[in-house]
């Protein structure tokens, strides 16, 4: 007996849409920032949108195509 694992959405995403490069990307802004400006609240405020984008895209993008049960079409389509 196996046991499937629930489809996930990354997947379905080509390389520069998966969490490292999401992580890898949004880190280099936030450092980037920091190592051109070298001024805290400009640097936090370029990270606060960042942080946002991140986090809906590793959090509840994936989360909420789970649950519109795309992601089980999807890989019945592909059996």
């Amino acid at each position: 007996m196996t046991v499937q694992k629930p489809p996930s959405i990354w997947m379905y995403k080509p390389w520069w849409c998966q969490p490292w490069s999401i992580v890898l990307t949004g880190s280099a802004l936030i450092g980037g920032c920091w190592l051109l400006l070298k001024v805290v609240w400009l640097t936090v405020l370029a990270t606060i949108p960042v942080l946002i984008w991140m986090g809906f895209f590793l959090l509840v993008y994936p989360r909420l195509m789970q649950e519109s049960g795309l992601l089980e079409e999807l890989s019945q389509g592909d059996e």
